[in-house]
């Protein structure tokens, strides 16, 4: 069971509200990993979650985790066993789809930033006990998009959301306009067909497109 604790937000933390966004990589070829980290790096997105969906998921991370300027993680952690595989391969963070105490606390003991995935008000407040303050909405845009995450702020005041599902360049800067949203989170900007065929301008440009919507709202406030 995951211990409840008061817990600081981490300097890595701060690190992924700082990009904002976090892309997640689902690749069929670990080859072709530090391409796209260092595509998205270049545009302006200085993290990744690379999915342990595919085989090449853990390779991904191992081959990205020494990029300077950018943090590597680990998507879909779903097991106690991946969560061990997710910290030998030396991911930075993890995020996962669902709250599961013990993988949460594994990660945590090896030393990876955790944000686990929710999505009731029940289950943001089983991970605010457990010593969260930051979690993953999932899947935000079936949920209500932001205007659930404006629902849950009000009890939850303390928390900061990263929604996933459902996000989309429409939807991204009235997301980040939240002060209680750490990032948001999707794949639209690094497809999939795209890394088969080594089109990485084709990723750097829509994390360029990306990183300006985020930086317009921040000049906004």
């Amino acid at each position: 069971m995951a211990r409840a604790m008061t817990r600081s937000r981490s300097a890595l933390t701060e690190r992924i509200s700082a990009v904002g966004i976090v892309p997640v990589v689902v690749l069929d070829d670990a080859d072709r990993a530090r391409d796209v980290a260092l595509a998205l790096r270049d545009g302006g997105i200085g993290c990744a979650e690379f999915t342990l969906r595919t085989p090449a998921g853990l390779a991904a991370i191992a081959a990205t985790a020494d990029i300077d300027g950018f943090l590597a993680g680990a998507g879909t952690v779903l097991t106690v066993e991946q969560a061990d595989a997710a910290i030998d391969a030396g991911a930075s963070f993890a995020v996962t789809p669902g709250y599961d105490p013990a993988v949460a606390d594994r990660l945590r003991a090896g030393g990876v930033e955790v944000v686990p995935g929710v999505a009731t008000p029940t289950e943001v407040q089983r991970a605010l006990a457990d010593g969260f303050r930051d979690v993953k909405i999932f899947p935000a845009g079936h949920l209500g998009g932001a205007g659930y995450l404006d629902a849950l702020h009000g009890p939850f005041p303390d928390m900061r959301f990263v929604p996933s599902g459902g996000v989309d360049p429409g939807s991204l800067g009235d997301y980040l306009r939240r002060s209680w949203v750490l990032a948001a989170s999707g794949s639209w900007m690094v497809p999939r067909d795209a890394i088969a065929r080594g089109d990485f301008d084709t990723i750097r440009t829509a994390a360029a497109d990306c990183a300006r919507i985020r930086d317009d709202v921040r000049a906004a406030r």
